[in-house]
C-alpha cells in the first residue's frame, strides 16, 4: 500500500478541510451524530467496493477475512486490547443489542438493568424491549443525574442505586453506561465506574458511541465486562462500523451475533459454517460474517487509523486539540449568549470534544410566572426572552430545521434539567471563528424565538 506520508501534513483548523468532502457552503459543527470521514478514506472504501465486485465469491469468501484482521489488529492495539477480544459490528446500538439478547435472565425475576437517565434513546428502548419482552424476568431501573455534577457524585448515585435495588428485593445485575454521553455531551467517570461496578458484583456494559478516536482508552487498564464504540464517528470510519470488545471471560454468553449468522454453535443441533473459519476462535468467527451486507467500512478501520498518524500526527495531538478546541470554543459562544457552558467545579465534564452551552431563553411553566424568575441554574444572566414550557419542543425543532435551511450547518438544541441547551462538536477542521459564528447564529435565532418567530415554520435562504 502506498504511504500517505507523500502528502504534507496539513495545519489543524479551516486549512484540513480539503481533506473533508463537505459541501462548500456548510459548516458541520456536529460531527458527534454521524461522522465524516476524509477524501483518502473514500478512497480506500471504494477500493474495497470495486474489489468485492470484480470477483464476489473470492473476495467474501477468503479475501475479507485477511482484510478484516489487519483492522482487528489495528483497532486492538489502539485500545490496548488482545486482538482475539475485538470485532467489529454496524453501530454501538447493535453492541448493546447482542450483549442483552445474549443475557440469561434469572428465572427468579429479580435481576434488575441498572442504567442512567441520559443514557443515549436507542439504547434506552432497547433496555424496554428486553423487559418488555422478558414476560417478568428482568426489570428496569434510571439513575437521575441532575447536570452540573461532579464525577464522585454520579459513582455516589449509582451506589445508591444498587442499594435501593437490593434493597426493594431485586438483584442489580448490569449496568449500562457511556464514556461520552450524547445529551448532554459530557465526558462520564467510565473508569471510576468500572471500577466500582468490579467491587459490587455488577456486570459492566460502556456504551462509548462518542469514544474512540475522541478520547483515550486503554481496555487493558480499563477491564469492562463488555464495550463497544462506534468507529464512524470520531475515527474518520466511514459509516456504519463500531468495535465491540468482550474479554475471554465473557465470550461464551455471547453466542449469537445480530442476526444469528453462519456463526452460530448450537447446544444440540450439528451444522457446518459455511465460511471460512480458518482456524480462529469461536467468538470471532462468529461475528466475522453475519450476512450480506456492505462490511466495507470495518475493512477502512486500519487506514483511518493509519490516516490519524500520517497526516494528523496521531491520537495525543488529535485529542489536545479536540478539548482545546471544545473548552475555548464553548467559552466564546456563552460569552455571545451571555450564558454558561455546562460543566462541573473540578472540570472533568468537559474533558472531551464536545460542549453543551446554555441558551439564553427563560422557560416559563404558567402565565403567572416572571422571566426573572423562570429559570435557575449555575451563573444564570437575564434571558433574552421567554418560551412557554408547552412550545420547547416545537421551539428546539424549528431552530435546528432553520440551522439546516438557512444557515447551512446543524447544531443540537434540547432541553436538560429546567434550561435550553445547545451543543457543538469540535473537530480538526474546525477553529475558534466556526464558533463563534455559532454563538451569533444562534443568538439570532433565540431572539427571533422570543418574538415567536417559529409559529412561521422554518425559515429558508431565498439565495439557494
Amino acid at each position: 500500500m502506498k504511504s500517505m506520508k507523500s502528502q504534507s501534513q496539513t495545519e489543524y483548523g479551516r486549512p484540513m478541510l480539503q481533506h473533508f468532502l463537505f459541501d462548500a457552503s456548510y459548516r458541520n459543527l456536529n460531527h458527534s451524530s454521524f461522522g465524516a470521514h476524509p477524501r483518502e478514506i473514500q478512497a480506500k472504501l471504494r477500493s474495497y467496493q470495486d474489489q468485492v465486485e470484480a470477483m464476489p465469491d473470492p473476495f467474501i469468501r477468503y479475501k475479507y477475512s485477511q482484510l478484516v484482521d489487519e483492522s482487528r489488529q489495528a483497532i486492538s492495539e489502539l485500545l490496548h486490547a488482545p486482538v482475539n477480544t475485538v470485532v467489529f459490528v454496524p453501530n454501538a446500538t447493535s453492541g448493546l443489542n447482542i450483549v442483552l439478547r445474549n443475557m440469561q435472565w434469572n428465572k427468579d425475576g429479580m435481576d434488575e438493568i441498572l442504567y442512567f437517565s441520559t443514557i443515549y434513546g436507542a439504547c434506552g428502548k432497547t433496555v424496554d424491549y428486553i423487559v418488555d419482552s422478558s414476560y417478568g424476568l428482568v426489570s428496569s431501573r434510571p439513575i437521575h443525574l441532575p447536570y452540573p455534577c461532579e464525577d464522585d457524585d454520579i459513582v455516589a448515585c449509582f451506589k445508591d442505586a444498587v442499594h435501593t435495588s437490593k434493597r426493594d428485593g431485586k438483584r442489580p445485575t448490569l449496568c449500562i453506561y457511556d464514556t461520552v454521553s450524547s445529551l448532554p455531551g459530557v465526558r462520564f467517570p467510565f473508569e471510576a465506574m468500572t471500577r466500582t461496578c468490579r467491587e459490587l458484583g455488577v456486570i459492566s456494559v460502556i456504551d462509548g458511541a462518542q469514544g474512540v478516536g475522541m478520547i483515550d482508552i486503554n481496555l487493558a487498564d480499563l477491564d469492562p465486562d463488555y464495550f463497544f464504540s462506534n468507529c464512524h464517528k470520531w475515527l474518520y470510519v466511514p459509516r456504519g462500523c463500531a468495535v465491540f470488545y468482550v474479554p475471554l471471560r465473557n465470550q461464551h454468553l455471547m453466542m449469537s451475533t445480530l442476526p444469528t449468522s453462519h456463526g452460530y454453535v448450537s447446544k444440540a443441533a450439528t451444522r457446518s459454517n459455511s465460511m471460512l473459519t480458518d482456524g480462529k476462535s469461536t467468538f470471532v468467527s462468529n461475528f466475522e460474517y453475519t450476512g450480506t451486507i456492505d462490511n466495507s467500512p470495518y475493512l477502512c478501520v486500519k487506514d483511518s487509523i493509519r490516516w490519524r498518524r500520517e497526516i494528523l500526527g496521531g491520537e495525543e495531538k488529535v485529542f489536545e486539540y479536540l478539548v482545546m478546541l471544545a473548552k475555548e470554543g464553548g467559552q466564546r459562544v456563552a460569552g455571545i449568549l451571555g450564558t454558561e457552558v455546562l460543566d462541573n467545579a473540578t472540570r472533568t465534564a468537559t474533558n472531551c470534544a464536545m460542549v453543551n452551552v446554555r441558551l439564553p431563553l427563560a422557560i416559563q411553566h404558567n402565565a403567572n410566572q416572571s422571566e426573572e424568575g423562570s429559570h435557575t441554574g449555575q451563573a444564570d444572566g437575564p434571558a433574552k426572552g421567554v418560551v412557554q414550557s408547552k412550545d420547547v419542543e416545537r421551539v428546539s425543532d424549528w431552530m435546528m430545521k432553520t440551522l439546516v435551511d438557512k444557515y447551512r450547518t446543524f447544531i443540537v438544541v434540547y432541553v436538560h434539567g429546567q434550561h435550553l441547551w445547545t451543543r457543538l462538536s469540535a473537530q480538526v477542521y474546525l477553529d475558534t471563528n466556526d464558533f463563534e459564528w455559532a454563538g451569533r447564529i444562534l443568538l439570532e435565532l433565540c431572539e427571533k424565538a422570543a418574538r415567536r418567530e417559529y409559529e412561521s415554520g422554518p425559515e429558508i435562504d431565498i439565495a439557494s
